[in-house]
């Protein structure tokens, strides 16, 4: 990247922002543009000094990370975000990964890791602490489970299935009773229990999902 990366520091302890500033220093085409010890303050100076990325403390005084993050995204402010804490925890790795913060740093690792995940950041990608990842693999094998769980195509007959990709084609109900050679009633009913096991609310639902469907269909 040409151009000067430019980074925001939130934490609450001095002496530690103190070393991630050096650390920052001694990387050519990065600098510190704006500290802050606590969240009020971090959103303050994002909005001021825009930077392109803010390492953010989970636990701050004031608004913690995570309340600065979500303010970030309801403005709409073109940072990326990385989360610094000192806590190995699933629940907040997943609580943070669930509001779309890529990058997630543990304080203890932060000196070696920290410049990889604002590399990693600004190209869009993910930076995970690597003592982390066995909660990652714990997060894809739930992901895994709840897809595999999910009602799907597979719960469909045999005729709701041969009526899924003639509503792809956005025929009415009679041009399907025709077609299929059955009364519209029926097609009414097949209609309602599709929506029923693939669990689609909304006069809209079961065009879109047939739509997004229609090439495991044909």
């Amino acid at each position: 990247m040409d151009s000067e990366i430019r980074i925001l520091i939130a934490d609450d302890h001095p002496i530690f922002r103190q070393g991630l500033r050096q650390l920052f220093a001694s990387v050519a085409g990065m600098t510190v543009v704006s500290e802050a010890g606590d969240g009020r303050t971090a959103l303050a100076e994002i909005e001021s000094h825009k930077p392109d990325v803010a390492v953010l403390d989970v636990n701050m005084p004031d608004m913690d990370g995570f309340a600065v993050a979500r303010l970030v995204k309801e403005r709409h402010l073109p940072v990326g975000l990385i989360f610094l804490t000192m806590h190995n925890d699933e629940d907040l790795l997943n609580e943070a990964l669930d509001l779309g913060i890529k990058g997630y740093v543990l304080k203890d690792s932060a000196v070696t890791e920290l410049i990889g995940a604002v590399r990693a950041v600004l190209a869009g990608e993910h930076f995970i602490s690597p003592a982390l990842s066995k909660h990652l693999i714990n997060r894809r094998a739930r992901a895994t489970t709840l897809e595999h769980n999910k009602p799907g195509l597979k719960d469909l007959t045999p005729t709701e299935r041969r009526i899924l990709p003639l509503i792809a084609d956005n025929k009415t109900s009679r041009e399907i009773a025709e077609e299929l050679f059955i009364s519209v009633r029926t097609v009414e009913n097949h209609r309602a229990n599709i929506c029923q096991k693939l669990e689609l609310h909304g006069a809209h639902a079961l065009l879109k999902f047939a739509l997004e469907n229609k090439s495991e269909l044909s």
